[in-house]
């Protein structure tokens, strides 16, 4: 066995797996935090409804442990993807468990806004979509980004749990050749690059979430 290919192979697998279901967890969270926070704070009867029936879905979904989501979902991955096994099949449960996730944060951000700002809009007339484009997004934007910063690192132990039931990437590597073959150089190696890649994460991230901060 060739260690550096090896190596390569799994980082770019994690890599991968990690930025694809973020971004699908980020295209679908922030919408559903932006629903779960406009339901939440209008005084309309339906509104008060689709945002229990919401919370209650965010709550069941969070509430999963990811291993277990993972062998609920094999239908639909085979579904949606063709297979069950490898980098592909994972980024389906990936994304399922990250979007429940990334709503809750994205909410709880835009509850961080204060009530002026929601006063203001009202005031100038604003409809909801004007609303969002306007004042929501742009005032929590640093925060945004820290929440995917956190979303992205959190999906990065996602991976190595993933790799457990054959997706690929640093976990399947570590419990193949670190675990069952007593490897221990290897178990080392992986555990190294998956710190690297976190602290990268973390690093842009404040980088951006800063210079947003400053602009603003």
């Amino acid at each position: 066995m060739n260690i550096l290919n090896e190596l390569i192979k799994a980082t770019l697998e994690t890599v991968y797996m990690t930025f694809f279901s973020g971004f699908l967890s980020v295209i679908f969270g922030i919408p559903l935090g932006i629903i779960l926070y406009l339901t939440s704070i209008s005084q309309l009867k339906i509104s008060k409804v689709i945002y229990r029936i919401f919370d209650v879905i965010i709550n069941i979904f969070r509430s999963i442990p990811f291993i277990i989501l993972i062998v609920l979902i094999i239908p639909l991955t085979k579904l949606i993807v063709g297979t069950i096994i490898g980098p592909k099949s994972a980024i389906v449960s990936l994304t399922i468990a990250a979007i429940p996730f990334m709503a809750r944060l994205s909410e709880s951000t835009f509850n961080s806004l204060p009530k002026e700002m929601i006063d203001t809009a009202h005031t100038l007339g604003m409809n909801n979509f004007e609303f969002i484009v306007k004042i929501l997004i742009p005032e929590t934007l640093p925060k945004i980004v820290a929440n995917i910063t956190l979303l992205l690192i959190n999906l990065i132990t996602y991976t190595a749990i993933a790799g457990a039931v054959g997706a690929g990437g640093l976990g399947a590597m570590a419990i193949n050749y670190g675990y069952q073959r007593f490897r221990f150089d290897i178990l080392m190696y992986d555990l190294i690059i998956l710190i690297l890649i976190t602290q990268i994460i973390q690093f842009v991230g404040m980088k951006i979430e800063k210079i947003i901060d400053i602009n603003q």
